[in-house]
């Protein structure tokens, strides 16, 4: 039976969502070419026989065990992330939940789908089923305060009259990451935004393609928690230590990390991070948060 978001609560909600994907913006490099990134089409890149699918972690039942109110009527989202699409999504990038050891992979698949809940949470406090149990419930940004268009960005120009607001399930954001994400995934990011919130696959291939793209001097997302991220002298200083907080400064860190940053934001991420890993049979391993990490890269 479809639960009902109570006004106070819903708006809670949409403030989160308000804000989400905001600092997406803020790792763009000029010059960065993203197509050695992809040196060919995402339709083309099959999954390495050797490697385990995501379906061998993230079962059709453990899925709707993590999202069980998805697709209640009063969530924006219902109906829209299904399980098909999120497998489909991550057969295009065969080292998502494949590298290192068990406890890496499951670990790996609960900070995306923990990331992912946060940015799209209908949750609250008091929620049936607890707050960590509404991911998933919105696929765009409510009430967006801008069309999040940088003009500076001459390589991902803007095209009048579209909003490059929060969309999907890492809610992106910004022309400058809609025009390299549409360039990746083969489809038209700046002339049709409106697509990630439109098709489930396109939804989550995006989020995938955040989640594994390095972003100079930022490390992707993936390479934080398969252990392959190797700080430079001012990561360290900056006390960015890798685990699932770094993640966080990677996806919001401007707003979220370091002193003055959002701490009940964080404590909503670390909530969702900490179900998935007791689902998943796996622990959350350390530095869980980014409150002591400086969010500027570079």
């Amino acid at each position: 039976m479809a639960r009902r978001l109570f006004p106070a609560v819903l708006v809670a909600a949409l403030s989160v969502i308000s804000n989400a994907g905001v600092s997406e913006a803020w790792w763009w490099s000029p010059g960065w070419r993203w197509d050695s990134l992809f040196p060919a089409p995402a339709a083309d890149r099959g999954r390495d026989e050797h490697r385990p699918p995501v379906s061998s972690i993230v079962t059709a039942k453990v899925y709707r065990d993590m999202f069980p109110h998805k697709d209640d009527a009063d969530c924006p989202a219902h109906n829209f992330y299904n399980y098909t699409p999120f497998v489909r999504a991550a057969e295009l990038f065969p080292a998502f939940g494949a590298e290192g050891d068990a406890a890496t992979r499951r670990r790996e698949v609960a900070a995306f789908l923990a990331q992912i809940s946060h940015e799209t949470t209908g949750g609250w406090a008091t929620a049936p089923g607890g707050p960590f149990a509404w991911g998933l419930c919105f696929k765009e940004e409510i009430s967006p305060p801008s069309d999040y268009c940088d003009a500076t960005s001459t390589q991902w120009p803007c095209v009048a009259g579209k909003s490059y607001h929060g969309r999907g399930p890492i809610q992106l954001s910004w022309n400058f990451n809609y025009g390299p994400a549409g360039q990746a995934l083969g489809f038209d990011g700046l002339g049709n935004p409106e697509l990630v919130a439109g098709d489930p696959d396109v939804a989550f291939q995006t989020a995938l393609w955040f989640w594994m793209t390095p972003r100079p001097p930022k490390p992707s997302c993936h390479d934080v928690m398969v252990g392959r991220y190797c700080p430079s002298a001012d990561d360290v200083q900056a006390n960015r230590t890798a685990g699932f907080g770094l993640t966080t400064n990677i996806i919001n860190g401007g707003i979220e990390c370091g002193p003055g940053g959002a701490p009940q934001a964080v404590a909503d991420r670390i909530g969702f991070f900490r179900r998935y890993c007791a689902m998943l049979g796996v622990d959350t391993g350390p530095n869980l948060d980014c409150a002591h990490q400086q969010a500027s890269f570079g």
